[in-house]
């Protein structure tokens, strides 16, 4: 991971995975002072299985977290997040292939000839897709795209936080957004009863004032390291890269180039179509990159051994980030093994009672963005949460759409903020979290404050239920 040289003062942040040990070691503490407590699960209508709400009651856990238990929670995130991880590998084995060819290099070298002196209309372009990423779901789907995010910023001249953020911002906007979401509005609108996707009116006018945040919070930094460059919050390696690129040459753009371009773009197309409209999960976006690497090979004429080692070498770029996922999904472990989430869930339930409709709204979006931090999931905390909320809603007389809503804003703003999500996302971009934080967190301020507006808005519209 790139950083920063240390301060004066001698910090440095600690690394990735120490983080995500903290977090872990949060929980075992929190397991011996929340009491354990459980929720009766059953099927829903649409065939999701969630909490009755009528049947929490403490228990007591026969399986507390023992010191071994500690690190094989470990070993047990990494079996959890099996199919976020070797998708992650395959993908970026693939995508290594087209790098190595030189198609990456002359489309972008393509593109700055015809943007010469324009240089942020690319960084808008490329932060829409993003955006469009995240409105689809993409969520981790999208993380072997965000290396390439960071050499787009280096090729137009920007620094490592450029890419970066038209990445992660990007991918944060259209996640939260909720258009298209299948993982949280869909599963929290199935849930609760609604039509899948209604409301999207509302929602779009919530994606296009995200949008412009995230946008002109982009353009400020852009134009501030621009005018001074030693103002990147990575300056040292900033000033070094702007003086090796001025000397560097990119290839130009030929049929293979052309090619394996065309095949890139085309798995991204189907890639969306299948997640949207056939049900894709991991399994097959996995599988329709192994194609794609297939093709690549053909195409460029890789002899087969040379592309398996080119596809290993790629593979282990990401060894961290597939590392940090399955950390990230060890937190998870442990909290299932305290059996302390569904007391946590209940103790949000008691503060709701008897709570005006503004304050419990203002409690559901606190809470659900503080949880966050301790669950990344989104359709996990979807079938945890909704059940809780759907009652709770009719006795506040608050429509189930914009219980919805507030779920998706306080879900989908914060997975890039707090450390459980966004250190695998910086870990595939080659940044520390504390400088992700110091360029980020007005933005991320700015977002959860215009969302609880759109929230208030909402319910005195009396947007829903559709």
């Amino acid at each position: 991971m790139k950083t920063n040289k240390k301060s004066s003062t001698g910090f440095q942040m600690p690394h990735v995975f120490i983080i995500l040990l903290i977090i872990m070691l949060f929980v075992v503490v929190l397991s011996y002072i929340v009491p354990s407590g459980s929720y009766e699960r059953l099927t829903n209508e649409a065939g999701i299985s969630v909490i009755d709400p009528d049947t929490f009651q403490y228990v007591e856990n026969e399986n507390p977290i023992r010191f071994l238990n500690y690190f094989e929670a470990v070993y047990n995130g990494f079996v959890n997040g099996a199919t976020i991880m070797g998708t992650l590998f395959i993908s970026s084995g693939v995508i290594y292939l087209l790098e190595v060819s030189g198609a990456f290099g002359a489309g972008i070298n393509a593109i700055l000839k015809k943007t010469k002196g324009k240089e942020f209309s690319v960084v808008c372009i490329f932060y829409t897709i993003f955006v469009i990423f995240g409105v689809l779901g993409y969520g981790e789907a999208a993380y072997p795209f965000y290396p390439l995010a960071v050499t787009i910023g280096f090729a137009l001249g920007y620094d490592r936080m450029v890419g970066t953020a038209l990445a992660i911002v990007g991918s944060t906007v259209g996640f939260t957004s909720g258009l298209m979401n299948t993982f949280t509005t869909g599963v929290a609108q199935q849930i609760v009863g609604l039509p899948l996707f209604s409301g999207i009116g509302y929602r779009t006018i919530g994606l296009i004032i995200f949008y412009l945040i995230g946008l002109f919070g982009l353009y400020r930094y852009c134009r501030k390291i621009k005018q001074d460059p030693s103002a990147s919050l990575l300056s040292d390696e900033y000033l070094n890269h702007n003086a090796e690129t001025q000397t560097s040459d990119m290839a130009e753009m030929n049929i293979r180039h052309a090619l394996g371009l065309f095949v890139f773009l085309a798995i991204i197309v189907i890639q969306g179509y299948g997640c949207i409209r056939l049900g894709w999960s991991f399994p097959q976006i996995a599988a329709i990159y192994l194609i794609m690497g297939v093709l690549l090979t053909i195409i460029f004429r890789f002899h087969p051994n040379e592309a398996c080692q080119l596809f290993c070498t790629g593979a282990v770029r990401v060894f961290a980030a597939a590392f940090a996922v399955g950390m990230a999904q060890a937190v998870v472990v442990l909290l299932n093994q305290a059996c302390i989430m569904d007391t946590i869930v209940h103790g949000m339930s008691i503060l709701l009672e008897n709570k005006s409709a503004v304050l419990a709204l203002f409690i559901i979006f606190v809470f659900v963005t503080l949880f966050n931090f301790l669950v990344v999931s989104g359709s996990g905390k979807a079938v945890i949460i909704m059940p809780i909320l759907q009652p709770l809603g009719d006795i506040l007389h608050i429509n189930q759409q914009v219980l919805v809503l507030a779920y998706q804003y306080g879900d989908g703003i914060t997975n890039s903020f707090w450390p459980g999500s966004s250190l695998v996302q910086l870990s595939m971009c080659g940044v520390d979290y504390g400088t992700w934080i110091k360029f980020c967190w007005k933005i991320y301020l700015s977002l959860i404050v215009s969302a609880f507006i759109l929230i208030m808005i909402s319910y005195q519209i009396g947007y829903g239920p559709f």
